[in-house]
């Protein structure tokens, strides 16, 4: 029996790292595929792609409509920024071109997120002490009523 040995595989070129953060952001599943296969794409000096819709829904079992969607999530959660491109055909027409991807560092997008998050909450906050004030007030008849109440 003949042992057969597996190439070596780089771990700069063969893996890319999705950082543990990105599950504490409250993604769905299709928004973490999208981001990780624009992870697997980018250059790692630029922080940039720019697959096109059809090319990440292939590669992640999506339709380019549902791919559009997640990536629309994705940059309003902060995750990434899109630029549109332009492309010059062989007859010298423009054309739209795919989007290019930016990254944004992990760091920055928890900080937006928590801060986001702490909004929320001083928003939730005030609003359980306005409708406790208004129950407080609510239980009590207003006194310009009983005022009239008595002149009469």
């Amino acid at each position: 029996m003949m042992f057969q040995r597996w190439h070596k595989r780089d771990p700069e070129r063969d893996y890319f790292m999705v950082s543990n953060e990105v599950f504490c952001l409250g993604l769905n599943y299709g928004e973490i595929a999208v981001y990780a296969y624009l992870l697997r794409c980018e250059d790692r000096k630029t922080y940039q792609c720019y697959p096109s819709y059809r090319t990440i829904g292939k590669a992640v079992g999506m339709c380019e409509n549902t791919v559009r969607k997640n990536t629309l999530r994705l940059e309003e959660k902060g995750l990434i920024c899109t630029e549109p491109t332009m492309i010059t055909t062989k007859d010298g027409c423009p054309r739209n071109g795919s989007l290019l991807y930016t990254i944004r560092p992990i760091q920055e997008v928890l900080n937006s997120y928590y801060q986001r998050q702490l909004v929320q909450a001083e928003e939730a906050a005030a609003k359980a002490r306005a409708e406790k004030q208004l129950a407080k007030l609510g239980n009590r008849k207003p006194t310009h009523i009983e005022n009239e109440g008595v002149s009469a």
